[in-house]
């Protein structure tokens, strides 16, 4: 090693030094005296060996060497904000995006988060003083808006879904078809759930067709339920052949088994009015005859996310008995959300008030003239120079 890092090793500032620069110690304010010096420490030794690399300059001064420093230890606070959650602007086109929170919720929903992130009568009646079940408070709403005898709530679908099968068929079988052995987002993959539940799966049928037959030939002494998944990412077209739900319920019903349906996106409302492919609903799958009926909360029905289950009452209290809804029952602030957006579903406002539903009624002359108000406020980049790329021009330089 040469003696030239060492010598410039002896020109960096030590770490009280640079703590008590003006523009570190407003930093500190804001960002707390550990965090700083973290990144102070860190500069530090970045700058040490971009030093020993003979990547910076070794004639630099004391107080150029400094001014590394501070720039380095204003990316770290920059990179640190970046990776803070916090609001963006969705300009994506994608309504329900996954990576930025799916959806937005409603005035109404933010409020009630708001309400009850003190004391809240989370599971306390307030007429009796009583203690009650979690998620009491939206048995009439669920009611009203499905016909579903009884619900329950937990923090995501495939919560549900895991629920669903180990409190209703684990160590038993549960037929479903080939074509709707579904994966989603983030490696989400149906048998791989059935083998975290304890159920067996039990496949029937082809990709593009299965039949009520194929159904009935499967079932025998070990057969706890049927399922059938709605494939909310993709769509088998052509020739195709599936049951309907009122089918597999009669089916079910015959053999004395249950009809469970993961409706998916957890719909309450007609999407064809949107100029949307129909989408299954709540109310829907119930009025088909469903015994237990499962979705999502934050995608098209546009509140929080959470795993709804609904249907039959003794069903719905042996899932709520299970020792698996402790481990997946939703948070008071997300239950007072989802309470807030079916409240605009019961007021008749949910295509004014949630946001979701609101952009997807939105007439497409309306959505144009607030994408061009966007644009008439975005300020053109200044221009730059460059080379032509692609292994074009190799000798032109800017």
């Amino acid at each position: 090693m040469s003696d030239l890092p060492q010598a410039k090793f002896r020109d960096l500032p030590p770490v009280h030094e640079i703590l008590l620069e003006p523009e570190i110690v407003r930093l500190v304010a804001e960002r707390g005296h550990d965090s700083v010096r973290r990144w102070v420490r860190e500069a530090l030794a970045d700058v040490r060996q971009r030093l020993l690399a003979g990547i910076e300059n070794g004639s630099a001064t004391r107080e150029q060497l400094a001014e590394l420093v501070l720039s380095a230890v204003h990316r770290q606070a920059g990179d640190e904000s970046s990776r803070r959650l916090g609001g963006v602007i969705n300009a994506t086109g994608v309504i329900l995006h996954t990576g930025l929170g799916r959806a937005p919720l409603c005035a109404a929903a933010v409020d009630a988060i708001r309400d009850a992130a003190g004391a809240c009568n989370l599971e306390v009646d307030l007429e009796t003083t009583e203690r009650r079940y979690r998620g009491y408070q939206l048995q009439s709403a669920w009611k009203e808006l499905t016909g579903s005898e009884a619900a329950l709530v937990v923090n995501n679908n495939a919560a549900a879904t895991v629920l669903a099968l180990d409190a209703l068929a684990r160590g038993r079988e549960v037929i479903i078809s080939r074509g709707q052995l579904i994966e989603i987002g983030g490696s989400f993959r149906l048998p791989e759930i059935f083998a975290q539940s304890g159920a067996i799966l039990r496949e029937v049928g082809t990709t593009n067709r299965t039949t009520l037959a194929d159904y009935e030939r499967a079932i025998g002494p070990n057969t706890a339920a049927i399922l059938r998944v709605h494939p909310s990412n993709y769509r088998v077209v052509g020739f195709t052949d599936a049951p309907s739900t009122n089918e597999l319920v009669q089916l079910a019903h015959q053999y004395g088994l249950v009809c469970i349906d993961d409706i998916g996106s957890g719909c309450l409302v007609d999407t064809t009015r949107f100029g949307l492919p129909a989408e299954p609903t709540f109310p829907q799958s119930l009025a088909e005859g469903a015994d237990l009926v499962l979705g999502s909360g934050d995608k098209l029905l546009g509140g929080p996310q959470c795993g709804i289950l609904l249907g039959h009452a003794e069903l719905v209290e042996k899932l709520g008995a299970h020792p698996l809804a402790r481990a997946v029952r939703i948070d008071k602030l997300t239950l007072a959300a989802l309470s807030a957006t079916l409240g605009a579903y019961q007021r008749g406002a949910a295509e004014q008030e949630i946001p979701t539903l609101a952009l997807l009624a939105a007439p497409q002359d309306s959505l144009l003239s607030r994408a061009r108000a966007i644009v008439a406020a975005l300020h053109p980049p200044p221009l730059s120079k460059g080379g032509a790329g692609g292994s074009d021009e190799p000798h032109a330089r800017p």
